[in-house]
């Protein structure tokens, strides 16, 4: 089971339980943040590049790799930075199947194979109507037509792109566009996908010029969907993770 601590708010006193969330390696391990249930919780006054994140060692490859501070939100409006064992390794989470009981013997009759094709099968919507980019907004709006036409309910695109960088926002996507003509790098990959993380919604990418291969090495860690965008506003698929969401009901 992955480490669940009781979390003190320090401004109302309320406690809150939390869970450490669950992070894929890059081998494929899933692995959980040591979190300290003897440290009190610190208030994020000002966040920071650098702060956001702690480097964490895998306990099956010992590979190390950066992931978000475990944070949460108070319903006071404080939010909290769960402290987390620096300089110590990953804790090994279990595959959900090994946190169940054993089965009890049934006697139904086994269900019918699904074959593997029907997991591509498309999802019946209608023809996608796409809106021409001539301008930097043009492409958040290309975006977010986009995902409306997903299925993402409750749309909306800023006129100015935020410091958080999450251009399209709905109650569970958010979304960062970048209409330049220079690949998306790593941080930019990073920041949307702990957006996401914290928004507690999916996170999507949209480029014009693609992404540096470091950027979709990261996104397909982090299962990111990546789109590229042309001229016509028809986004095309990066990643597997963009074809998964693509084929995702709604």
């Amino acid at each position: 089971m992955a480490d669940r601590v009781l979390v003190r708010c320090p401004v109302c006193r309320r406690e809150h339980s939390y869970t450490a969330p669950v992070y894929p390696c890059g081998c494929g391990a899933p692995i959980t943040l040591p979190l300290l249930s003897s440290a009190a919780a610190i208030q994020v006054r000002h966040r920071t590049w650098d702060g956001s994140w702690i480097s964490v060692r895998c306990p099956a490859c010992g590979r190390v790799d950066e992931w978000p501070q475990p944070e949460l939100g108070c319903g006071c409006g404080t939010t909290l930075r769960v402290p987390v064992a620096r300089g110590r390794t990953g804790v090994a989470a279990p595959s959900s199947s090994a946190d169940r009981p054993p089965a009890e013997p049934s006697f139904r009759e086994p269900a019918p194979a699904v074959p593997a094709s029907a997991a591509r099968v498309p999802v019946p919507r209608p023809a996608f109507r796409p809106v021409t980019i001539r301008t930097a907004h043009d492409a958040k709006l290309a975006a977010g037509q986009y995902l409306r036409w997903l299925g993402f309910d409750g749309i909306r695109v800023a006129e100015r792109t935020p410091t958080s960088g999450v251009d399209v926002r709905g109650p569970s996507v958010i979304a960062h566009v970048d209409p330049s003509t220079s690949p998306v790098g790593v941080r930019d990959v990073e920041t949307l996908w702990l957006n996401g993380l914290n928004d507690s919604a999916v996170a999507v990418c949209f480029a014009l010029a693609g992404y540096v291969r470091e950027a979709r090495v990261r996104a397909d860690e982090l299962r990111l969907p990546l789109f590229v965008l042309d001229l016509t506003g028809t986004p095309r698929t990066v990643n597997e993770a963009a074809e998964q969401l693509i084929r995702t009901p709604r």
